[in-house]
């Protein structure tokens, strides 16, 4: 069984911090913050690109708004993990990345209190929009609505669509979506150049689920929680990984051949497949090498997205 550093464990953290908004803090796994952040600060890069200028209150209230979506949509994700049991069933994760935050399992909140705290969440993200939507208009509210359709809809009955096979595509939409919406609340349009991007940055963090659900891949199927990497196996999910990475990868490179960027642009897609590689052969291994995987994904998505935002300025 995996060993877990004090440190590392949510559940810890809030052993030794004190009070009830720290408890709800953690529970939101903020270690995934970034997956958050990156669609706007991409969105919001190219969109500057675009329009040549930058509404800066734009950018910080859709970055708050994306931040309580996707801490919502974690929260959610405990309370459908409960309800099915994949979450019970799960006793080699490994903390903090896979097997939920652990803390309805572990009484630091009630299944009820879990999902009062979601809801609040989902209902702050859908507050700041609305009060983006007075200078953006009523088309933030319709890139809102389907982030937490897709939010709820992921986790929950009837759709449970993690269950269904459909929980990937459905996280590569939820965080590429946002990618063309900041687009849009900077620059007024969407065009080719911010599809691409969305579906990087959406291929990215789908990168980022499948290479999660491997070492809960046994739990997720004693559960009938009925995966894409359960129903592939240990031995496909690797393949599906590295095809997910190759598709950003060859998108990022069309990218830069669309927006005429420099020639040395094809560097960070070549550098991100190279670590993708790494990472598929990480993967099928023990929990030291899963480990390892999900911490190069996690940074091909953090750099890769830091460096996709970063070219919109080259152009």
């Amino acid at each position: 069984m995996t060993r877990v550093n004090a440190t590392d464990d949510p559940k810890s953290q809030v052993g030794s911090m004190s009070g009830l908004p720290r408890t709800l803090f953690l529970a939101t796994r903020p270690m995934f913050l970034p997956a958050a952040l990156i669609p706007v600060v991409v969105g919001s890069a190219w969109g500057v690109h675009r329009a040549h200028s930058l509404d800066p209150a734009a950018l910080a209230l859709a970055a708050m708004a994306m931040a309580c979506l996707h801490a919502g949509a974690n929260v959610i994700n405990d309370v459908g993990d409960e309800l099915n049991g994949a979450d019970r069933l799960n006793h080699d994760r490994i903390a903090p990345f896979t097997g939920g935050s652990r803390f309805i399992q572990d009484g630091s909140l009630g299944l009820k209190a879990m999902a009062v705290w979601g809801v609040v969440l989902l209902l702050a993200a859908g507050g700041l929009g609305g009060v983006l939507s007075l200078t953006k208009g009523q088309g933030v509210l319709a890139f809102g609505l389907v982030g937490c359709t897709l939010a709820l809809a992921y986790s929950l009955p009837p759709f449970s669509l993690a269950s269904r096979g459909l929980g990937e595509v459905a996280v590569a939409l939820g965080f590429g979506l946002p990618v063309a919406a900041c687009v849009w609340l900077q620059s007024g349009g969407i065009g080719l150049e911010a599809l691409l991007c969305s579906a990087i940055t959406g291929g990215w963090t789908a990168a980022i689920l499948i290479v999660n659900e491997v070492p809960d891949l046994a739990a997720d199927a004693q559960a009938g929680k009925r995966t894409l990497v359960v129903r592939l196996g240990i031995k496909g999910a690797p393949s599906l990984y590295l095809s997910v990475q190759a598709v950003a990868s060859a998108l990022m490179l069309a990218l830069g051949w669309l927006a005429q960027l420099p020639p040395w642009v094809v560097v960070p897609p070549l550098l991100a497949m190279l670590a993708a590689l790494a990472a598929t052969l990480l993967m099928a291994g023990g929990r030291a090498g899963q480990l390892a995987a999900i911490r190069i994904t996690l940074g091909i998505h953090l750099l890769g997205g830091l460096s996709l935002a970063g070219a919109a300025f080259l152009g």
